[in-house]
């Protein structure tokens, strides 16, 4: 979405592999959509995705058949593009929907992101589908890093670990892929290792933040210190 000159337009610079040649796709391909396709409508289209992803999870593990998955990748894929022009256009078309476009854009981003563990707990049963749930609750935690820190630093980072949303649902899509085509088994065996890993990157993720606010922090005092003293 657009966010310039509000405050919202302090996004930190994204640094991962895929980063670079998405950027080139989007200001490639951003001119050439019709009139009528408006930032708000591609933001709001992910309510469809989410719907999507949680109705297909839903069907695989009611029906047990995996192939369901493939339409919940679809909807992934689809988050993904209107994710990326929603903003693009907003700006090439000067819509103006700065403060609404970052409010309701990234709320709409944690609910699909959760929505996917939603989708794949109903292929699993008891404690597989209590630690896919806290695996959701996890996307919250980094979402809300991510927005403390943005409140402390003035700086909106969504890139932790090498990793930002389009390498999140890269993988997300790889694991319904895995699912679809191996069963379910492979996770029943390694989600409790799965899930610990998942924590200890979001631990790192918030210790790395509150070290970087703290030096911040240590660095204005130093200033003020330095001041007090001329």
């Amino acid at each position: 979405m657009d966010e310039k000159a509000t405050g919202c337009d302090k996004k930190a610079p994204m640094k991962t592999l895929l980063s670079a040649p998405e950027k080139r796709f989007i200001l490639w391909l951003a001119p050439k959509f019709p009139a009528w396709t408006t930032s708000r409508l591609l933001t709001m289209m992910t309510v469809l995705w989410i719907l999507g992803v949680i109705g297909f999870g839903m069907l695989a593990g009611r029906t047990g058949n995996r192939h369901w998955l493939w339409l919940s990748s679809l909807m992934i894929f689809m988050q993904w593009f209107t994710d990326c022009f929603d903003g693009a256009i907003g700006r090439a078309r000067n819509e103006g929907l700065i403060k609404w476009g970052f409010y309701m854009d990234h709320f709409l981003d944690f609910v699909f992101m959760c929505a996917v563990f939603i989708g794949w707990s109903f292929l699993f049963e008891g404690l597989h589908n209590k630690l896919l749930w806290f695996m959701s609750l996890g996307m919250g935690c980094l979402m809300v890093n991510a927005f403390l820190g943005f409140g402390a630093t003035n700086q909106f980072k969504i890139t932790y670990l090498a990793t930002g949303p389009t390498e999140m649902r890269l993988y997300f899509m790889l694991v319904n892929t895995a699912i679809t085509l191996f069963g379910t088994g492979w996770i029943e065996k390694s989600i409790v290792y799965l899930f610990i890993a998942f924590w200890l990157g979001i631990i790192t993720v918030v210790y790395r933040t509150q070290k970087y606010i703290y030096a911040i922090d240590m660095e204005i005092k130093h200033q003020q210190e330095i001041g007090d003293q001329s």
